[in-house]
């Protein structure tokens, strides 16, 4: 048995739980927030069969996609950083960071 931790960002989550749904694969849905764009998260934590790893996997895979978003650096107070630095930039959103763990028991009570 496996522990997946699924970070994925929230306009995904709703999709994806669904799709657990579906395919009967049991997950605890978690709010949570990012550290670097301290935005809203959905963490899953899913107890799964060894045999269902790559299952699972996959179906994160086909329903969290990255996508581009646009953020506003901090303001710095050093007057040596560049003017534009304030300017909105482009970065990469989305997706999933799925973490895979051993699992040394399972209860249910």
């Amino acid at each position: 048995m496996k522990l997946l931790l699924a970070i994925i960002q929230d306009k995904d989550s709703s999709r994806l739980q669904n799709k657990f749904n579906k395919e009967n694969v049991r997950a605890t849905k978690l709010s949570t927030t990012g550290g670097f764009l301290k935005s809203g998260n959905t963490t899953f934590i899913i107890g799964i069969e060894d045999e269902r790893v790559e299952e699972v996997l996959s179906i994160i895979k086909s329903v969290c996609h990255s996508r581009e978003q646009y953020m506003t650096p901090p303001i710095s107070l050093d007057i040596a950083m560049d003017a534009h630095s304030t300017h909105p930039i482009e970065i990469q959103v989305g997706g999933a960071t799925v973490f895979v763990l051993p699992v040394e028991g399972f209860y249910h009570f």
